[in-house]
């Protein structure tokens, strides 16, 4: 009869009930400890938002400085590579003056047009090859989807090997002392960047050429970016280009005859 008498005054297990309360009495503190954890989270964020908002004037004020530095050591650029063609120029004509016009001058000027020529040191023109390349349409952020500088060498190289007499990227024309190279998402030739698409031009004999250069490593490898990344990849002959002297092209080491 006691026993009955427990079992309706109390129909909760004693154990369950303390444990009950206990649950009761902790759920304020982890709710405490929650509020706490995003207040502290809210004022990190602000503090960071704060010196982000700070610190953007001086990070565009830094960018526009480096961009008319840029800009400026662009200008001064231009102006030395005048410079040298004009003092091209009357190296030429102080050279014609000297040689004279005899068969042996006329010799010695045809062989140093042709090293000029070769070398890149001189203006040339004739028939030869175009190739237009470019990233792959759309908006990828993956790096083998763009064009890149190993590309370019690659394809240069593959021209070299057909037999081109002279070769240019985007008008500029390459020499022994030409470098491509990528400097961030740009590519330089020069050390001066280069937009898209990218423009390669050869001086060569356009049919032979052509057909051999589709056999190349290059060949083989811009028709792979072709097909399997999307790249722009086109091949076709001219009949006349012309290609300016490489700037970077400088009298480094001389020796006197007599």
């Amino acid at each position: 009869m006691d026993l009955l008498l427990q079992i309706v005054k109390e129909p909760v297990d004693p154990g369950y009930a303390e444990a009950a309360a206990a649950g009761r009495t902790d759920r304020p503190r982890w709710r405490l400890g929650f509020a706490v954890v995003a207040i502290l989270i809210g004022i990190m964020v602000s503090v960071s938002v704060v010196k982000n908002s700070q610190a953007a004037p001086e990070i565009a004020d830094e960018r526009r400085e480096l961009i008319t530095r840029i800009a400026q050591a662009e200008a001064e650029q231009d102006q030395l590579r005048a410079r040298a063609d004009a003092l091209d120029a009357e190296i030429e004509g102080l050279r014609a003056s000297v040689l004279g016009g005899d068969a042996e001058a006329k010799e010695l000027e045809r062989r140093i047009a042709l090293a000029d020529a070769a070398n890149g040191a001189a203006p040339v023109t004739g028939p030869g090859l175009t190739v237009v390349v470019d990233d792959a349409p759309g908006d990828s952020e993956d790096s083998r989807d763009r064009v890149l500088d190993l590309d370019l060498q690659i394809l240069v190289n593959g021209l070299w090997q057909v037999g081109a007499e002279a070769v240019a990227v985007n008008g500029h024309r390459l020499s022994a002392l030409t470098s491509i190279r990528g400097a961030g998402e740009a590519i330089t030739v020069d050390y001066r960047s280069i937009t898209r698409p990218y423009r390669v031009e050869a001086i060569t004999d356009p049919e032979v050429s052509q057909q051999r250069f589709v056999q190349t490593h290059a060949g083989v490898w811009w028709n792979e970016l072709a097909k399997s990344r999307g790249m722009r990849y086109e091949l076709s002959t001219v009949k006349e280009i012309t290609m300016d002297a490489d700037p970077g092209i400088n009298l480094r080491h001389a020796r006197g005859t007599g």
